[in-house]
This record gives C-alpha cells, structure tokens and sequence, in this order.
C-alpha cells in the first residue's frame, strides 16, 4: 500500500520543459497507473493519504524578474557584480542569471551577438533590452536591462548611473528610445 508518497511535479518541469497542465496530467495518469498496481483500499478511491504537490506555474523569466525586482534600490558601482557594494548594468544581469546558475557575457557589450534578437513589438518580460552607452551617436552596446512589462509602454528593470543611480525600473521613453539598439531572448 503506498502511504505518504509525493509526486513532485516541479522535478519533472526541469527535466522536460511543458505546459504545467501537460505535467498536472502526467502527475494523475501516474498516480492512477500507481493506485491500479497497489494494494490501496479501491472502495474509498484514491487513497487519501497519497499527496499530489501542486505545479508550479511560474516560468524562468518570470521568477527571475521577481528575483531581480528585489534588488531595486542597490546603488550603482562601475565594475561591479556585488549587491553589497553596488552593480553597475552588466553586473545587475549577470547577479541575476548567476543566482539561476545561467551564465552570462560580463558585459553589456559581450551581449551584441548573443541571444535571438526580437522585435521591440514582439519583446516579452524577461527579454534583454539592449542600449548604446550614454553617447547615442556611438551605436555599440554600453547598457543594458531586462524588459519586466509590455503592452501600452515598454517598463525596464536596470542599474543605472543616472539620476536614480542604481537599480530601478524605468519606462523606455524617448531618451532610451535614442539609444535603443535591440532586444534580444536570452532564456
């Protein structure tokens, strides 16, 4: 008889990447083929104390800006990938990703070719937004972000060494827009 056994849906999620609900049904054909071959009382059903954990629904993308939203108001320090000190662009990216054991160009121009560029009207959150450095007329990448809302306005979360001096979210208004050069999916 099988008492107190879980399913965890979640280990499975990492091993195949599916819809949650394709996993949810995985999870009750499993635990009917497992009830059928056991020794559990069939008159109750299912036998109460088999436990099914919950899916869990949230994407990379979407824990990881839920992770990276609770670094907002580090201060910004040039060369750096330490939430103690300060970040600058790059080191916000890379502390994010490093903490899901992804790892990254150290900076912001090492992401020119990497990813697969989308279009700003195809941008998702959790998308890399990528700009040129504070000298718009120099178009290579010198700063960068990640997209946390699309729709009616384009929302970025990054470090910056402007006025908010560190890292904050930031609407892409026409100034980003001037330095704009892409968007790419990194995840």
């Amino acid at each position: 008889m099988i008492k107190n056994k879980y399913i965890y849906s979640i280990g499975v999620q990492r091993i195949i990447s599916v819809h949650p609900a394709i996993i949810l049904m995985l999870n009750t054909l499993l635990l009917s083929c497992i009830l059928s071959c056991s020794d559990a009382p069939k008159e109750r059903g299912i036998d109460s104390t088999f436990i099914v954990a919950p899916v869990d629904t949230s994407t990379l993308p979407t824990r990881m800006l839920r992770f990276a939203k609770t670094l907002k108001g580090t201060p910004y320090k040039y060369g750096s990938t330490n939430p103690r000190v300060g970040f600058d662009c790059s080191g916000f990216i890379t502390y994010v990703f490093n903490h899901f054991k992804i790892e990254v160009p150290r900076s912001s121009a090492g992401f020119t070719n990497e990813g697969k560029p989308v279009s700003l009207a195809e941008a998702q959150p959790g998308d890399l937004i990528l700009f040129t450095g504070t000298d718009s007329t120099i178009r290579t990448v010198g700063h960068m972000g990640i997209i946390t809302k699309v729709g009616d306005s384009v929302v970025f979360i990054h470090s910056t060494s402007g006025k908010a001096f560190g890292v904050t979210e930031t609407t892409l208004d026409h100034y980003y827009m001037g330095r704009f050069v892409k968007v790419i999916r990194y995840l």
